[in-house]
C-alpha cells in the first residue's frame, strides 16, 4: 500500500485487522473530511469494509453510550470481526433498499415535508364559512383515525356490491339461483329454507319481487334466526337457521374464509372503485374543504415537487405578515404561514438539486427505485445540518441519469464542505474520479477477493495493475465501441399508450434485436417497459409466462387496503393503463421479467435452491450405496426437513442468543458446527464429500465436482457465465445484492429449454455491477438476442446503450415534462440527436 500522502497523521479513520465476511485481516487508513470512494467488482468486499466494519462498528460504539434499558429497543447489529479502528467519528449508513412493505409510506413521511405540509394546512389555512374550531394536523392524513375517510377507512377504494352484481339474472327466482352470490349446495337450500320461514316467495322471478324486500335480502346487515324443518332422506330434525344477507355473505368470506377458492368466487361480485365520500384521497370531507393558495391538501400532495415550490413561493415573499391567530380566521398571510412556507421550499430544493423534481409528496415509497430512496434520505440529512459525521452512501448515483449525476455530486460536495466525511460504494467512476481518495478492494470476486489493492487519492490506481477498477477508471479514448446492428424481425407496435406520464404514446419495438430504453429520471422508461409493455405482452401470452415472473407479480399485487398513504387526488388518466391499439404480437411467444427482486426471503433460499441444481445433487447423493443401504431418499438431504437436517439448530446452521443489553450473538450450531446436518446424514459421501461440503462450495469449486451430474453442470456453467463463479452454493438468499439475485434468475433462465420467441424485459440490469460484471452481463444478454429472442432493457449505463441495436429516449425532461419520444434508432442516430439528453453522454461512449 502507497504511503498516503496527507500530512496530518490523526485525519484519518485507522482500520486494522478486519476480517468481515471475505476481507482478509485488512489494514487500511481512509481519511476523513474527504469524498472517498471504495471500488471492487461486485463480491470483492467493499461494502463489507464500508458498511460491515466501518459503519457497524461506529454504529456499536454509539450504542454502547445509550442507556441499556432504551439499548434493549433498538434493533442492534453484530459486532464486526476487526481487530481495532481509531479515527472513527459517528456514523450515517444510507443503503440500497426499497421503500417499506406498507405502501403507506411516501415521498411526503420519508422527506418529513407531509408533517409541515399538513402543519400549514392546520395554523394557516383557508376555512370555509361555519368552521368555528380548527382542524388539528391529524385530521389532514388519512392514516389517523381524525383524517380517514369513515366510508373507506383512508383508503381512497371503496369496495362496493350492488343489486346488478349480486344478482346478474333477475329472470330467475330464488329457488331457481337468482342471488348468485349466496353459496352453493347444501348451504344454499339452507338459505332458501330460512327465506322461505322468513315470508318471502322464492319462487317468483327476481324481478317482480318488491324493491323494499329484495333490498332486504341482498343487502341487510340483520341476521334472524329462526327454526328450519328439513325434509330429507325421511329425516326431518329440525335446527336453529341464521339469515345471511348477499352482501354479508360476500364480505364475510372475502374476510374470514380460509379457502382461496371461495375467496376467489365471491371477489367476483365485488366491484372496486374511487370512494364517492372522498374522492379516493383518504380524507374526511372537512380537511377536504380547507385550502391553501387556492388547492386543498390532496392537490397540493398530487403536484411534482417542483410545482409545489412555486405554489408556496409567493407566501414565503410576504413582507406585511400579521400575527397568526388561533383561530380558523387567522389566514395565510400570517408569520406562521411565511415561516412554514419558507422551510417547505428550502427543503424542497434540496431535492430538485438531486433531480428529484418530478416527485410528488404522495407517491408511494414501493413505486420508487432503490437509488431515488437513498437520494431523499440523503436529501434529509443534507437539511440536517450535522458536523463531523461520516456518511456511508452504497451507490448513490444508481439509477441516476448522467444528466442527473451532476446535482448529486455538488450534494456531496455539499456534505464535505459543511465538515463532514463522505464514503461512497461505488460503480459509476464519473463519481469515482471526483473523489479526494479511493479505496480499491480485490482484485476478484469472494475468496479471489478481500484485499485492499490500493488506498490514496484516485490517480494513483492507474498504476495498480491488479485492479478490475483501473482500466475503467482510465480508460483507452481510442477503444471506441463499434459493432454491428443486427436488423429487427418483425415489429411490436402500440398505438396510443396513455399511464403516468405517457399521454397518447405510440411506440414501435423492433423484435429480434437488443433494444434499450433511455432517459432521465422520471421520464417514463420503467413504466413504458416495466408496466406497458409487460402487461400488454403478458395479455397475449398469459399461458406462457415464466413461473418467476408469476410469483413477482404475486408479489406486485396491490393491495387496495394499503394503497394511500398521503392524501391525494386519484387520476383516471393516469393511473389506468390504456393502449388504443397493438398490431406484431403474433411475433412474440413467451414473456420473462428479470428483475433485481430477492430470490428469496429468508436464509433458508439459496443459490443452489433457486436453480434447481440442488435437486441434481440431493438425487446424486441419494443413488450413492450407503444411501441405498439405509434407504435414504433426496429429501434426506434437504435441511428444510426433519430427517436429515440437525434438529438443534433446525437445519440453519448457526443458532441466536438474545442478550438483553448487547447485540443479539449469532454463533455456529454446537451439534452440528454450522453444518446443517445431523452426523448420520453426513456419513454420506459423494466422491469424497457430504452434503455440507458441496454446499459450502463456490461455484467454480463446485463445476469441475460436479462435471458428471449433467443437470448440475449445466446450472453451474451458466453462473459462470454471468460472474458469479464466486458464490457459495449454501449462501443465504438474504446475503445477496439486488445485481447478484438478477444474475441467478438471468443464469436459471439461460439453462432452459427455449420455447418459441421469448421477450425479455429487464429494468436497469446494471445497478450494483462494477463495469467488469457489466460485460459479463451484456455477453449474456448479447446471446439470448443470437439465439433469436428479443431483449428490452430500461438502462442509464452508456456501455450498455452503446451496445445495444436500437435505442428508445424519452424525455425530455421528468414527470409531466417527460412521456414523450424525444429520439430513437441506431446508438449512433441517437448520439446525433439534438434535442436528446441522452445523445452527448452516449456520444462520448461511441467515441464520437
Amino acid at each position: 500500500m502507497p504511503e498516503n500522502p496527507r500530512g496530518d497523521a490523526d485525519a484519518f479513520v485507522r482500520v486494522r485487522g478486519a476480517n468481515e465476511n471475505n476481507l482478509r485481516h485488512v489494514d487500511v487508513d481512509v481519511p476523513r473530511d474527504a469524498i472517498v470512494a471504495f471500488t471492487g467488482v461486485s463480491g470483492s468486499g467493499k461494502s463489507s469494509l464500508a458498511f460491515g466494519t466501518i459503519f457497524t462498528e461506529a454504529q456499536r460504539r454509539y450504542l454502547e453510550s445509550v442507556a441499556p434499558y432504551a439499548r434493549r429497543l433498538i434493533q442492534q447489529g453484530h459486532d464486526p470481526h476487526v481487530e481495532s479502528i481509531t479515527g472513527l467519528p459517528p456514523a450515517v449508513a444510507l443503503q440500497q433498499r426499497r421503500g417499506a412493505p406498507s405502501s403507506r409510506s411516501s415521498v411526503g413521511t420519508v422527506t418529513t415535508l407531509s408533517n409541515s405540509l399538513r402543519m400549514l394546512f392546520s395554523r394557516a389555512g383557508t376555512f370555509p364559512a361555519g368552521f368555528t374550531t380548527r382542524l388539528d394536523s391529524d385530521a389532514f392524513s388519512p392514516n389517523t383515525a381524525a383524517g380517514a375517510c369513515p366510508e373507506c377507512h383512508g383508503v381512497g377504494v371503496a369496495h362496493t356490491v350492488t343489486e346488478d352484481t349480486l344478482v346478474p339474472d333477475p329472470s330467475l327466482s330464488i329457488r331457481d339461483g337468482a342471488i348468485a352470490a349466496w353459496p352453493g349446495a347444501w348451504q344454499a337450500k339452507n338459505l332458501r329454507d330460512i327465506t322461505i320461514a322468513l315470508g318471502y316467495d322464492v319462487d317468483r322471478p327476481w324481478r317482480e319481487l318488491d324493491q323494499a324486500d329484495r333490498d332486504w335480502l341482498l343487502f341487510t346487515d340483520e341476521q334472524p334466526v329462526v327454526q328450519i324443518t328439513p325434509q330429507r332422506d325421511r329425516v326431518a330434525k329440525p335446527y336453529k337457521g341464521t339469515f345471511w344477507s348477499a352482501k354479508k355473505f360476500v364480505f364475510h368470506t372475502l374476510a374470514d374464509s380460509q379457502s382461496a377458492s371461495m375467496r376467489s368466487r365471491v371477489l367476483g361480485f365485488v366491484r372496486t372503485g374511487v370512494c364517492p365520500l372522498c374522492g379516493g384521497t383518504g380524507l374526511r370531507r372537512e380537511a377536504l374543504a380547507v385550502t391553501f393558495a387556492g388547492h386543498s391538501i390532496a392537490e397540493l400532495n398530487a403536484l411534482p415537487i417542483r410545482e409545489l415550490a412555486e405554489v408556496l413561493r409567493p407566501t414565503t415573499r410576504i413582507r406585511d405578515a400579521a400575527p397568526a391567530l388561533p383561530t380558523t380566521a387567522s389566514g395565510e398571510r400570517t408569520d406562521v404561514a411565511v415561516a412554514i412556507t419558507t422551510d417547505l421550499v428550502a427543503r424542497i430544493q434540496v431535492l430538485l438539486d438531486l433531480g428529484l423534481g418530478y416527485l410528488g409528496l404522495g407517491r408511494v415509497t414501493t413505486t420508487l427505485s432503490p437509488g431515488e430512496m437513498q437520494r431523499l434520505r440523503l436529501a434529509t440529512q443534507l437539511r440536517s445540518g450535522l458536523f463531523g459525521v461520516v456518511y456511508v452512501l452504497d451507490e448513490p448515483s444508481a439509477g441516476l441519469h448522467p444528466d442527473d449525476a451532476a446535482p448529486l455530486l455538488d450534494v456531496l460536495e455539499q456534505l464535505r464542505a459543511s465538515g463532514n466525511s463522505v464514503f461512497v460504494v461505488e460503480h459509476n467512476m464519473d463519481v469515482v474520479r471526483r473523489a479526494d481518495w479511493i479505496v480499491d478492494v480485490g482484485p476478484g470476486a469472494g475468496e479471489a477477493g478481500g484485499a485492499v489493492l490500493y488506498s490514496g487519492e484516485v490517480a494513483g490506481l492507474a498504476g495498480v495493475e491488479d485492479s478490475a477498477t483501473r482500466p475503467f477508471l482510465f480508460p483507452d479514448e481510442s477503444a471506441a465501441v463499434r459493432r454491428e446492428r443486427r436488423e429487427a424481425t418483425g415489429i411490436l407496435s402500440l398505438q396510443g399508450v396513455s399511464l403516468h406520464n405517457l399521454d397518447g404514446l405510440d411506440v414501435e419495438i423492433p423484435l429480434g434485436v437488443f433494444t434499450a430504453v433511455t432517459g432521465v429520471s422520471g421520464s417514463g422508461k420503467s413504466t413504458l417497459v416495466s408496466r406497458v409493455l409487460r402487461q400488454v405482452v403478458e395479455r397475449h401470452v398469459r399461458g406462457d409466462v415464466d413461473e418467476t415472473d408469476a410469483d413477482d407479480a404475486a408479489l406486485d399485487a396491490d393491495d387496495p387496503s394499503e394503497r394511500i398513504a398521503e392524501a391525494t387526488l386519484p387520476s383516471s388518466s393516469t393511473d389506468t393503463l390504456r393502449v388504443g391499439s397493438v398490431t406484431g404480437m403474433d411475433g412474440v411467444d413467451r414473456l420473462v421479467r428479470v428483475d433485481q427482486k430477492p430470490i428469496g426471503r429468508t436464509p433458508r433460499s439459496n443459490l443452489a435452491t433457486y436453480t434447481g441444481l440442488f435437486d441434481a445433487v440431493r438425487t446424486v447423493f441419494a443413488a450413492t450405496d450407503l444411501a441405498r443401504e439405509r434407504g435414504y431418499a433426496p429429501g434426506r438431504f434437504s435441511f428444510n426437513v426433519a430427517g436429515g437436517r440437525c434438529e438443534t439448530c433446525l437445519g440453519e446452521g448457526y443458532v441466536s442468543v438474545e442478550l438483553l443489553f448487547l447485540p443479539g450473538s449469532y454463533g455456529r450450531c454446537p451439534t452440528c458446527h454450522g453444518a446443517r446436518y445431523n452426523p448420520e446424514t453426513l456419513e454420506v459421501t459423494y466422491d469424497g464429500k457430504n452434503i455440507a461440503d458441496v454446499l459450502g462450495m463456490t461455484v467454480d469449486e463446485a463445476a469441475p465436482f460436479l462435471a458428471a451430474v449433467p443437470a448440475a453442470s449445466r446450472s453451474l456453467r451458466t453462473l459462470q457465465d454471468v460472474g458469479l463463479g464466486y458464490l457459495r452454493l449454501g449462501q443465504p438468499a438474504t446475503e445477496l445484492s439486488g445485481g447478484e439475485a438478477q444474475r441467478i434468475k438471468l443464469a436459471t433462465e439461460l439453462q432452459r429449454a427455449r420455447r418459441g420467441h421469448t421477450l425479455y424485459l429487464l429494468d436497469e440490469p446494471t445497478t450494483g455491477l462494477h463495469p467488469s460484471d457489466v460485460r459479463l452481463l451484456l455477453a449474456q444478454l448479447h446471446a439470448l438476442v443470437d439465439s433469436g429472442d428479443t431483449v428490452v432493457v430500461v438502462e442509464h449505463e452508456m456501455d450498455v446503450v452503446a451496445a445495444a441495436d436500437w435505442v428508445i429516449d424519452l424525455g425530455p425532461s421528468g414527470g409531466d415534462a417527460g412521456g414523450r419520444i424525444v429520439a430513437q434508432g441506431t446508438p449512433e442516430a441517437v448520439a446525433a440527436a439534438p434535442d436528446s439528453r441522452t445523445g452527448p453522454h452516449l456520444a462520448r461512449r461511441l467515441g464520437g
